[in-house]
């Protein structure tokens, strides 16, 4: 129960109180009790409407240090919460400025929806920076509550988009619902930024994917054809599928499926994998080899493979094991 509610609670309660005594105790009906009250507990202090006996004055006087006390107390906790709630709210404001102001690199999440929530949640895990372009009130305050940095406004308007910092920004996700405003948000992100990364939400529609394309968008991802395609294979390929399953959500497992891009300052420049020592020291598995060259992708690369700098490697291992090669490096 909010201090509001238990003080509304409270002032009827002394109302009853006070007019329940004038009408016990002078005698007097329910409108004038109640008036009685109302004038006495506000310290308006006009004349009296009945008679009041050596009984009715001690209680008035009660009445005045009980239910002026408690006015000026239920009224100071109304001020109270008014000026703390406003004052928290300009305050975060203010906070949520100053670090949309810093950030860089990030990634701006257009649209908090049931995707937009597993996607911010995967990047607050990851340690990614992003911030996320809602309208929704509701979802706003849910945003706040997990401190996530956060742009009120429409994704498409260009001035929510520039407040999220798009053009410092390294990529974009437009997760709404409907195609032609990711069609929308896309154009208007691209026109600011044109080496940003745009990643968009189809709703499968026949033509949306190649509208999204045109739009400026780097990669289109239909969820229900995704899961379409993933119930199919737990049906016709249980097997394939459990183990693709295994490798995306190895974490729970301890372990870890993960690509690292190799600087020119890394150690093994220029190695095989054999000589590399990355089975030997990390005890991690090179998946695939993504080549910066021609970005030609090397899937279950042979010993003999030779690692160059900024290629790509697929890796799955322990975590720990993982995050040590990341900081060798």
């Amino acid at each position: 129960m909010t201090k509001i509610t238990q003080g509304v609670m409270a002032f009827f309660l002394i109302l009853l109180f006070g007019t329940l005594g004038y009408m016990t105790i002078a005698g007097a009906n329910f409108m004038d009790s109640l008036y009685m009250t109302v004038i006495t507990i506000t310290t308006v202090g006009f004349h009296e409407v009945m008679p009041l006996g050596t009984g009715g004055r001690i209680f008035t006087m009660l009445l005045i240090l009980v239910g002026v006390g408690f006015v000026f107390y239920v009224f100071g906790k109304f001020t109270e919460t008014i000026v703390e709630g406003g004052l928290h709210k300009a305050l975060g404001k203010i906070n949520m400025d100053k670090r949309l102001a810093k950030v860089r690199d990030h990634y701006v999440i257009c649209g908090y929806g049931r995707i937009g929530k597993i996607i911010c949640q995967s990047f607050y895990e990851a340690g990614q920076d992003f911030v996320i372009i809602e309208n929704d009130p509701e979802e706003i305050a849910n945003i706040i509550k997990k401190r996530y940095l956060v742009v009120e406004g429409e994704a498409s308007d260009d001035e929510t988009l520039l407040k999220a910092g798009i053009r410092q920004a390294k990529g974009l996700v437009s997760v709404v619902s409907s195609d032609a405003d990711n069609v929308y948000i896309t154009l208007s992100a691209k026109e600011m930024n044109p080496d940003l990364l745009v990643l968009s939400r189809a709703s499968g529609r026949e033509g949306a994917e190649t509208k999204l394309r045109r739009a400026g968008a780097d990669k289109v991802i239909s969820p229900y054809d995704i899961g379409g395609r993933h119930m199919a294979n737990m049906i016709l390929r249980p097997m394939v599928d459990a183990f693709i399953d295994l490798t995306v959500h190895a974490d729970n497992l301890g372990l870890l499926l993960e690509e690292i891009k190799i600087p020119a300052s890394a150690p093994f420049i220029n190695q095989t994998l054999a000589d590399s020592g990355l089975r030997r020291d990390y005890d991690i598995i090179v998946v695939a080899i993504k080549r910066h060259k021609d970005g030609k992708m090397l899937f279950n690369p042979q010993h003999l493979s030779i690692i160059r700098a900024e290629d790509v490697i697929i890796v799955l291992g322990e975590v720990d094991n993982i995050r040590r090669l990341e900081k060798d490096m």
